[in-house]
């Protein structure tokens, strides 16, 4: 066959000897080489004939009209020529041809599936199915890889969360590795933005804030802070996380915290709600959906829709 991959004379005769038996009637064909992509313009010669005079043509006809002018496209008709040809070799309900018809059908198809498997054009048709079938099993493993990657991180942070445990002899220092070891947890989920930072004073060099991390959660960005502390949570800690949310445009708040909350934080985060989003999580909970390897994001956004919708700034998720 040339590059164009045009029919060859024992195919092309094949195929005019073969879809009309695969189909009932004259329209049936046309509806057949329509299926396949055959341009209108090819087709018209054809169905005016019909319309003029249904006896005026056969189904043999209009086969052999149509694929010679698909077989004069070259390229330009490659898709349809290919497409015809795979629907006549894949051909299996011959129960829709007429009785008589059936087992000449079969054996013209089997035919034409020896002949095109005989051909170079064929033979390329397939290898750039099996191109094209490499190319999904190609993204479909990078995608595992990924998958695999993304795991290998989220155990690597699970198991350094577990080991902080261990550090009671080391509170200052705990505390400091909560922060990088939850950073890289919102990094493996991809939806941190930007690790712990200083704002410092311009003149001075003076601390004015430091903020332990910041995540995108619904194309909002979140302050994130992270206590690690012997008693609940109280107001005095919890009232400058939300001065700094306050301080930010549109910004929302997560606070974590390994002991829990006072009962005063939590009725102060209720009434912020009524300005900005800002929601509790205890690291209780961010323990146990690592244990249940559960996806960390659709954890965060139903404490935020928890928030938002019922005033819950605490939902307790441990299951």
């Amino acid at each position: 066959m040339s590059d164009a991959f045009q029919y060859p004379p024992e195919v092309f005769n094949l195929l005019v000897d073969t879809i009309p038996l695969l189909c009932r009637s004259k329209q049936n064909v046309i509806l057949f080489l329509r299926g396949a992509g055959v341009a209108q313009e090819d087709l018209t010669e054809v169905e005016s004939s019909l319309r003029a005079d249904r006896n005026a043509i056969n189904k043999f006809d209009i086969v052999r009209n149509v694929l010679t002018k698909l077989n004069a496209r070259g390229d330009s008709g490659l898709r349809p020529r290919r497409e015809l040809l795979k629907r006549t070799v894949e051909f299996e309900s011959f129960e829709t041809c007429w009785p008589t018809d059936q087992y000449k059908a079969k054996g013209l198809v089997a035919s034409i599936r020896e002949a095109v498997d005989a051909k170079d054009s064929f033979t390329r048709m397939r290898q750039e199915r099996e191109a094209e079938r490499e190319v999904v099993l190609d993204r479909q493993r990078a995608k595992q890889v990924a998958v695999g990657q993304k795991r290998a991180k989220i155990e690597a942070v699970s198991k350094r969360l577990s080991a902080l445990f261990a550090m009671d002899d080391k509170p200052q220092e705990r505390g400091k590795l909560l922060e990088a070891v939850l950073n890289d947890l919102f990094k493996a989920y991809e939806i941190l933005v930007r690790e712990d930072f200083r704002r410092r004073d311009t003149d001075n060099a003076v601390v004015l804030e430091q903020v332990d991390g910041v995540i995108e959660l619904d194309g909002t960005i979140h302050l994130v802070e992270m206590k690690w502390l012997k008693d609940p949570v109280g107001v005095a800690e919890f009232g400058p996380h939300l001065v700094r949310i306050f301080g930010r445009a549109n910004a929302s708040g997560i606070f974590i915290s390994n002991s829990g909350y006072t009962e005063p934080v939590i009725k102060q985060c209720a009434e912020f709600l009524n300005q900005r989003t800002t929601f509790l999580c205890s690291l209780q909970e961010l323990v146990m959906l690592l244990q249940r390897q559960d996806d960390l994001l659709a954890f965060l956004k139903r404490k935020a829709h928890a928030a938002i919708i019922d005033k819950k700034p605490f939902l307790e998720i441990l299951f």
